[in-house]
């Protein structure tokens, strides 16, 4: 694999779409336990985990798919109107999200509370299932033509695989967002999550396993990658040596550390996706040929190399900002006159 520019701009979309993932991950893991608390003051301690740094957290999602459109538009073309109605789905699960987390608390009222309770809890166990199942279908293949159009339906994409890849993301993100509120709790919430996390590890732990064999018997050209560059198969095993190390940074009360670990597991697992597609964008199935790769699907090397100057200037800004939003935040979260 030549580090050219369309290779390096793989990494850099791999990089934003990682980003989202495991920090809006945990935003969407915190609402999928949201119901599993029945305290009012333990929800609003939960949403108020988040409060700060959620919205922020979602800058990633739009960057990476800015970053896609500039620099390869026809991977942004084709993904953005087949999975039209999916796109749409998501977002409107987003923002139901977001309107909950801003609405829930403005009355008093148990029903009005209740109901932007189940709203918040619905539209993120939504959004991290839907991501899954695009993710899903990236890895299986999706019918493209010669003109590298999707020819298929929305149905079409609610296959086995996919839905398997679905639930394994909100598994992930599950375990990623109990690991985050043990982290950011104390007393008693803190105690009743302590039990969620090793449920949703294990409840990961299955979904991961069982995806894996699928992957392997039915997707193999996910893992070809892999057979023929024996030295990446390091990033699996360090894969599962940090999904190992959270339970046991748990056990040892290391909060900070465990979160460490599932942050650095998401990340591993996109990399591992991302190796097995590379250099396939889009991968066509069954008509292998007509992927849209990092090369057919790219804009100009002046574009590409344009872009690649104001990424250097713009990226260590982004990085900045998160990191000294989640530095101000830090520490356990309490609720103030100002909170959600």
């Amino acid at each position: 694999m030549s580090l050219d520019l369309n290779t390096i701009w793989f990494i850099l979309v791999g990089v934003l779409f990682t980003g989202y993932a495991i920090l809006d991950g945990f935003d969407l893991g915190v609402g999928s336990l949201h119901l599993f608390t029945k305290n009012d003051t333990d929800r609003r301690l939960m949403i108020n985990a988040i409060g700060p740094v959620w919205d922020g957290n979602e800058v990633w999602l739009v960057t990476g798919g800015g970053a896609l459109f500039a620099a390869f538009p026809e991977v942004y073309a084709t993904s953005f109107s087949g999975f039209y109605m999916a796109m749409m789905l998501l977002l409107v699960a987003l923002i139901f999200r977001a309107v909950a987390i801003e609405f829930r608390s403005k009355r008093s009222s148990r029903t009005w509370r209740q109901t932007w309770d189940t709203s918040f809890a619905v539209s993120s166990i939504m959004s991290g299932l839907l991501i899954g199942v695009a993710l899903g279908n990236i890895a299986w293949g999706i019918p493209l033509d010669d003109a590298h159009e999707f020819v298929g339906s929305f149905w079409s994409l609610l296959h086995p695989y996919a839905l398997l890849v679905g639930i394994t993301t909100v598994a992930l993100f599950m375990m990623h967002g109990a690991i985050y509120i043990l982290m950011k709790s104390e007393n008693e919430l803190q105690k009743q999550v302590r039990g969620w996390v090793n449920n949703t590890i294990i409840f990961f732990i299955i979904c991961y396993a069982i995806t894996t064999m699928a992957t392997l018997l039915y997707v193999p050209h996910m893992s070809a990658t892999i057979r023929q560059v024996p030295t990446l198969f390091i990033i699996p095993i360090l894969n599962m040596l940090a999904i190992a190390n959270i339970p046991r940074e748990i056990h040892h009360g290391r909060e900070f550390r465990a979160f460490l670990s599932s942050c650095a597991a998401v990340a591993l697992l996109l990399t591992t996706f991302g190796v097995g597609m590379f250099p396939s964008l889009l991968f066509s199935n069954p008509e292998a040929v007509n992927s849209l790769t990092v090369y057919n699907a790219a804009s100009s090397p002046k574009t590409l190399k344009i872009m690649l100057i104001i990424a250097a200037i713009g990226m260590p800004l982004v990085i900045a900002y998160t990191s000294s939003i989640y530095w101000i935040f830090r520490g356990k979260v309490k609720l103030g006159s100002h909170s959600y």
